[in-house]
């Protein structure tokens, strides 16, 4: 198969969230999992963040955004997409790296859920103590 010349990939990972993302030449249109980001996402702060790197890189409204995400919930799927969006950008024009890198986009986020221990009802949460 020949490499499309004119679509930008970049693979996006926040939490448990993974984000394939693909830019293509176009109006400025996100549509993820098939849906238009708005119908997607609720909030308009997820919204923001989605389109973060354009903001950063001053590219609103050149490409259009095809998004297929899966795993975790809407805020770690939205820093998937925005890790993503940075990648594809990168792909692009090698000279936005510069501002993606200082705005801390290129950046993969290592926070991830803390394990369960034996003897504890949660990560850190005791039993409740009772003296008698």
């Amino acid at each position: 198969m020949a490499k499309n010349s004119n679509r930008f990939y970049g693979t996006g990972r926040r939490k448990s969230s993974i984000a394939r993302v693909y830019l293509v030449p176009g109006t400025g249109k996100v549509t993820i999992n098939k849906k238009d980001m708005d119908e997607y996402f609720g909030l308009d702060t997820l919204k923001l963040i989605v389109k973060q790197p354009f903001a950063a890189t001053g590219t609103e409204g050149k490409f259009d955004v095809l998004v297929n995400v899966k795993g975790g919930g809407f805020t770690g799927q939205a820093g998937a997409i925005r890790h993503g969006i940075s990648r594809a950008l990168l792909e692009a024009d090698a000279e936005y790296r510069p501002a993606l890198k200082k705005a801390g986009y290129l950046t993969r986020d290592p926070r991830m859920k803390e394990r369960k221990k034996y003897g504890l009802k949660a990560a850190r949460r005791a039993p409740q103590f009772s003296k008698r």
